[in-house]
């Protein structure tokens, strides 16, 4: 009984080793090193892609209600233009979180 107790001691103890930390930290250190290689390799494409959200978002808010926070749920639910906002049906304009009826009827105003 003892014995046992002993084992399972020293198999709990034995788990905390620090070899197993120091590799822990090396992995952590490389995964950062590869993000920033792939960060420098796409940075201008990340630049582009970048501005083009803003230009996209910056349309939706041009749409009386829609202010950053609805224009990004509208991005984010798919919608890539404001023609798609104002054709879309009032059931997937409110399938989009944080739009409400009073922004479907704005934009139904819009018309």
């Amino acid at each position: 009984m003892f014995s046992k107790i002993f084992n399972k001691l020293k198999s709990i103890l034995g788990k905390k080793t620090t070899p197993q930390t120091t590799k822990s930290k090396k992995v952590t250190k490389s995964s950062k090193s590869t993000k920033s290689t792939k960060a420098s390799k796409s940075s201008k494409s990340s630049k582009s892609k970048k501005q083009e959200l803003k230009l996209i978002l910056d349309s939706f808010t041009s749409l009386p209600g829609v202010g950053a926070k609805s224009a990004k749920a509208f991005y984010e639910a798919g919608f890539k233009s404001t023609k798609d906002i104002i054709s879309a049906k009032d059931e997937d304009l409110l399938a989009v979180p944080g739009v409400g009826i009073n922004l479907v009827k704005k934009l139904r105003n819009q018309k």
